[in-house]
């Protein structure tokens, strides 16, 4: 690992640990953080071709390793007329398992190898797991992916197919995430999107793009559906690490979307009391009852003068034919960004840019 790597750091008790300890969380049960400098050279940018790991310098991966990857990243960004305003969606969809979670799993999967592991876990009801299953395949490991009861069936095919082990564990969300812990023993890599640091140094990548794509500049804002957070918390780390080099001036407004039916971050960034079970949601990659990083995700809001908002099923589904009928074919909890325009009515001028995060044809009903 090269020297730019400091340390990994826990925000529960401030903990470090060397980089390339082979660990998940910190010895108190907190969630690590990797504090790493990123390095962005727009010089350098312009001999490269398209794809995330153009911005290698800005990737915590040693540069003597070949990262496990298909050529992923470089999504179009789309200019769209959207109930009468000028919308620029990102089109996360078009990777190689539906949905931005390549991003990230390109990434961990990458450490996977240079830690010299032969076996990945990972918990997901969808598209983690999906992403997870492909790069383990590209990359000749072995990978286990929990899921809870209720996952989608389709999904659940798509990990099958890559050759991963399905195992299926009654109960929750949360049940099948402990089931995966309590799995992970000496020479396995847990490949969480919601614990893994480096995971969300993969879907940052998103920021640099839009960024290079818009020219330079950063958008006003980015509505983003938001469950455990990993693309919001990605694109923060993204725009953050633009910033700290001079390379823009400010942070676009971060817009965490949630459907009403799992709105946790909803209540606890208005400060309201929820009482009783949350309802099942069409947009299950976002129906997270309770997300590890949620002051994380909070304290990255705040910092950019953003929101979290809520938008029903009702205004999911009319999001979702709308954007069919434009020629876009996206899961339900793509449609939440574009719902979420409705619900924060943004000013006529501002550059609004919602990523579609991910392939319709993952939730087609008969």
């Amino acid at each position: 690992m090269p020297e730019r790597q400091s340390s990994l750091a826990c925000q529960a008790c401030g903990a470090r640990f060397e980089v390339h300890d082979d660990r998940w969380c910190c010895d108190c049960g907190g969630y690590l953080d990797l504090e790493f400098e990123a390095r962005i050279d727009p010089a350098v940018l312009a001999g490269r071709p398209w794809g995330m790991w153009r911005y290698r310098e800005a990737i915590p991966i040693d540069f003597g390793q070949e990262p496990v990857s298909f050529g992923e990243g470089a999504t179009p960004l789309v200019p769209m007329n959207w109930e009468g305003r000028l919308v620029y969606v990102k089109l996360e969809m078009l990777f190689p398992t539906g949905s931005f979670k390549d991003r990230g799993a390109s990434v961990a999967m990458t450490r996977a190898v240079g830690m010299g592991v032969r076996r990945v876990v990972e918990d997901s009801s969808g598209n983690a797991g999906c992403a997870a299953s492909a790069y383990a395949a590209l990359a000749g490991l072995d990978c286990e992916i929990f899921v809870p009861g209720d996952a989608s069936a389709a999904k659940v095919s798509q990990v099958a197919a890559y050759g991963a082990r399905v195992v299926r564990v009654e109960g929750t969300r949360e049940d099948a995430a402990r089931a995966a812990r309590a799995s992970v023993t000496s020479g396995t890599y847990y490949a969480s999107h919601v614990w893994d640091p480096f995971f969300l140094h993969g879907t940052k990548t998103m920021a640099f793009e839009i960024w290079e794509q818009l020219g330079g500049l950063v958008p006003d804002m980015l509505l983003v559906p938001t469950g455990n957070g990993s693309l919001l918390l990605g694109a923060y780390l993204g725009f953050s690490d633009l910033r700290r080099q001079g390379l823009a001036r400010r942070l676009p407004r971060l817009v965490g979307v949630q459907a009403a039916e799992c709105a946790p971050l909803v209540r606890r960034f208005r400060d309201e009391p929820h009482r009783g079970a949350w309802g099942p949601t069409r947009a299950d990659g976002i129906a997270v009852a309770d997300p590890l990083r949620w002051k994380q995700i909070l304290a990255s809001v705040w910092d950019t003068g953003g929101d979290i908002v809520e938008v029903t099923e009702q205004q999911i589904d009319r999001a979702q034919e709308a954007a069919a009928r434009r020629g876009l074919l996206i899961e339900p909890t793509s449609a939440a960004g574009l719902a979420a325009i409705e619900v924060v009515s943004p000013p006529g001028d501002a550059c609004v840019v919602v990523p579609l995060t991910g392939h319709g044809l993952k939730s087609l009903r008969e």
